[in-house]
């Protein structure tokens, strides 16, 4: 599965998937999960060991703001439902305009740039936060490409799917710990 993405990724081409099942679709789905959970929490690592080697302070998190002003359900929505619906259609939703057209790669890469820079507006902008920009951003480039994956295959659907699953793994634990007044820290 990881090289067909990887293969994918090198030389995007919108050609949807034969295989209709939804079964096959499913394990595709669940795979990618773990795929983009594996890689984040991995470029997650790499980010905080660079941060505290060079002792970089990127300010604070959108999600510490959004933890001390919004009830858990408000995060769990927003986070599994909301983010996932709205960013699809903008970031992924445009490449069906473009599926048989030679300047789809160009599109895809554009889209998944775009869909990964946004989310440097989780962090307080500094001159330290825009030179780490590309590796503070770098798991959801990565994230990006398997959205953009999976869209192409199976449809907007499946990329909406992807998305608030894998927001549900990373926030689900933060919802519960809320929820039963467990501190974060």
């Amino acid at each position: 599965m990881l090289k067909e993405v990887i293969d994918f990724a090198k030389k995007p081409i919108y050609k949807e998937e034969k295989n209709t099942s939804s079964e096959y679709k499913f394990r595709t789905l669940v795979k990618l999960v773990a795929i983009a959970l594996v890689i984040s929490i991995g470029l997650s690592i790499v980010i905080g060991i660079v941060q505290l080697v060079f002792n970089i302070d990127v300010g604070k998190h959108a999600m510490d703001d959004f933890l001390e002003d919004y009830s858990p359900i408000y995060l769990l929505l927003g986070a599994a439902v909301a983010a996932p619906v709205i960013e699809e259609l903008l970031f992924r939703g445009p490449m069906i305009w473009f599926k048989n057209n030679k300047f789809f790669p160009y599109v895809f890469y554009i889209l998944t740039l775009g869909f990964g820079f946004m989310h440097i507006s989780n962090y307080e902008i500094s001159t330290e936060v825009i030179l780490l920009s590309p590796l503070l951003v770098a798991p959801q480039l990565s994230v990006g490409v398997l959205l953009g994956f999976i869209r192409v295959k199976f449809g907007l659907i499946w990329s909406m799917a992807l998305h608030a699953l894998y927001n549900l793994v990373l926030v689900g634990p933060i919802f519960l710990l809320k929820i039963l007044d467990i501190p974060l820290e």
